[in-house]
């Protein structure tokens, strides 16, 4: 090989060690690279930041601890407090000739009943969802009484599946007030149908004979009554069990 191609070769090889210098391709048996595995990489700045955020999450966590064992103090004193004081019973599964079907969890109970031989009565009543303030009767005139309001939905219809009346009602510790009286067809349904004037505008004997039609049906002032009383106990039941489950929560 003469001197020049020598020079070329050295040249040749001398600029292919410097290229992987620079690309710092290893072969895997190389001392560099093996030391690179066993030895733990330095942290980058990326890493650094995580490891910060999780000993700043733990001090907080750490930090709220006595916070959360107080809020956890005040949801059982909460919890014992509602449970001693006019604590609940048993809700009733009857009234009258209709059975009771409470929902637990939920914020309506159904009530069934027939009425003859050939009348069903289906009731849907709902937790308080209202009030009104009326002026206070009585020895301590001063101020003002607030009544609770429960809405109640109630569907009568026939044995031989015409159309069922159906009642949209407002009722109060003494009195049930009728809001609006439909005709519906349940398995035809169409789409606007026509669901009669409101009913306060109806004429007043024509609003009486409504009123007594409910009345020897059992829906009345002793209903109301009922549903009220029903509903003061499902509202402390529901509020217990409320508790219990946020307190659950907070203290896994």
């Amino acid at each position: 090989m003469s001197s020049t191609a020598t020079m070329k070769t050295k040249t040749s090889m001398a600029l292919l060690l410097r290229t992987l210098s620079k690309a710092r391709v290893f072969h895997p048996h190389s001392p560099s690279l093996s030391c690179a595995r066993c030895n733990p990489l330095l942290p980058t700045p990326q890493s650094r930041d995580i490891t910060t955020s999780r000993r700043s999450f733990a001090a907080i966590a750490s930090a709220n601890s006595p916070f959360r064992s107080n809020l956890l103090r005040i949801i059982r004193n909460e919890i014992d407090y509602q449970s001693e004081y006019a604590p609940p019973h048993q809700p009733a599964t009857e009234f009258k000739s209709f059975s009771v079907d409470d929902r637990p969890g939920e914020q309506c109970i159904v009530m069934k009943g027939k009425f003859g031989e050939d009348e069903t009565i289906k009731m849907e009543a709902t937790m308080f969802d209202g009030f009104m303030t009326v002026p206070r009767t009585g020895l301590d005139a001063s101020g003002r009484d607030v009544l609770l309001h429960v809405s109640l939905l109630v569907d009568i219809s026939k044995a031989d599946g015409s159309e069922d009346m159906e009642f949209l009602c407002s009722v109060w510790p003494n009195r049930i007030e009728i809001q609006n009286l439909y005709m519906l067809r349940r398995d035809k349904i169409t789409g606007q149908p026509y669901m009669g004037p409101k009913f306060g505008s109806l004429r007043y004997d024509f609003q009486t004979a409504i009123k007594e039609f409910l009345r020897v049906r059992g829906i009345d002032s002793e209903l109301c009554f009922f549903l009220h009383e029903y509903m003061m106990n499902k509202d402390r039941i529901e509020l217990i069990q409320w508790l219990r489950k946020l307190d659950s929560f907070m203290a896994k």
